[in-house]
């Protein structure tokens, strides 16, 4: 990758820091905007023959940008991933604009490639607790079956994510009725638990041979250390397969399918919104589109067409 101009990489240097500490962006994510913003400023280097200082990126036209949009889909970038390398390279210009003056009218006006996007994946209501009942049968050891059906209960019964789950420590056992889940970008949210959800946790730790310890992490792998999602996505691959569940049938699915059902239930948006943790509301809308799909479907079967 060519040398991006120093002032150009103190900037983004000073931009991420921004976002990191304004936006509560996590590691990840401002790891994700760093890549991006430096493969774009590396291609105007080369795109212009020169390191683009700060005044230089006056200069930018829309034919650079649209340069830069067509090598990257040649280079098989799909569109998904580039309306989010354009969305940090936006972000980056606008408070370039804000500090510095520039003028950034080329960068804001290009287009985001347009895609479709991808509906949440629930599962039925009874393949959802048939998954957290056959997760039982993949291990012969009790307590660790113990375990994947209490890991699976609080994906489904709290919507929770799996790194969610697995960050819980012995701080937070017994389950309260209100858990308060520390989830993306260390943004807060409270989550009532349902009584399956402390029973099945309650049961695990009564089975579980490791102490439990306040600072230890809650769910424990066979040899005493931290849990590993990949241990928990495996078992859902062999349960999926003795179900003849679709791959989509993941850890993340379970907690597709709470909110799927609880909008189904006739849950309010804005609040499944507040229980996912959710940042946009159009994240969480997403999930009308499914039980809308799933109508269809229905009306279908019912009354198919001639």
């Amino acid at each position: 990758m060519s040398p991006i101009s120093p002032a150009a990489r103190d900037a983004l240097e000073s931009w991420l820091s921004a976002q990191k500490a304004l936006s509560g962006a996590s590691p990840n994510t401002i790891a994700a905007y760093q890549g991006d913003l430096a493969e774009f400023l590396s291609f105007i280097t080369l795109h212009k023959g020169a390191a683009q200082g700060l005044g230089a990126l006056h200069g930018i036209t829309v034919s650079d940008m649209r340069a830069w949009m067509a090598q990257a889909r040649s280079g098989g970038v799909g569109t998904r991933s580039l309306a989010r390398k354009l969305s940090a390279v936006k972000s980056f210009f606008r408070w370039l604009a804000e500090r510095e003056g520039i003028e950034v009218t080329a960068v804001l006006s290009a287009r985001s490639p347009k895609f479709q996007r991808k509906l949440p994946r629930p599962l039925a209501e009874d393949m959802a607790s048939a998954m957290i009942d056959t997760v039982a049968l993949q291990s012969a050891t009790p307590w660790v079956a113990a375990r994947d059906i209490a890991v699976l209960t609080l994906l489904y019964g709290c919507g929770l994510r799996i790194s969610e789950a697995l960050g819980l420590t012995g701080r937070d056992a017994p389950l309260p009725d209100v858990l308060r889940i520390r989830g993306k970008g260390g943004k807060e949210r409270l989550v009532p638990v349902l009584s399956a959800a402390r029973e099945a946790v309650e049961a695990y730790l009564q089975a579980c041979p490791y102490p439990r310890e306040a600072d230890a992490p809650l769910f424990r792998g066979v040899r005493g250390g931290a849990l590993s999602p990949r241990l928990i996505q495996k078992a859902m691959a062999r349960t999926r397969m003795q179900l003849g569940l679709p791959a989509t049938a993941t850890p993340h699915a379970m907690r597709h399918s709470f909110a799927t059902h609880l909008l189904s239930a006739g849950g309010d948006l804005r609040a499944i919104q507040e229980l996912l943790g959710h940042a946009s509301l159009s994240t969480t809308q997403a999930y009308t589109a499914v039980d809308t799909a799933r109508l269809m479907e229905v009306y279908d079967r019912a009354h198919p067409k001639a």
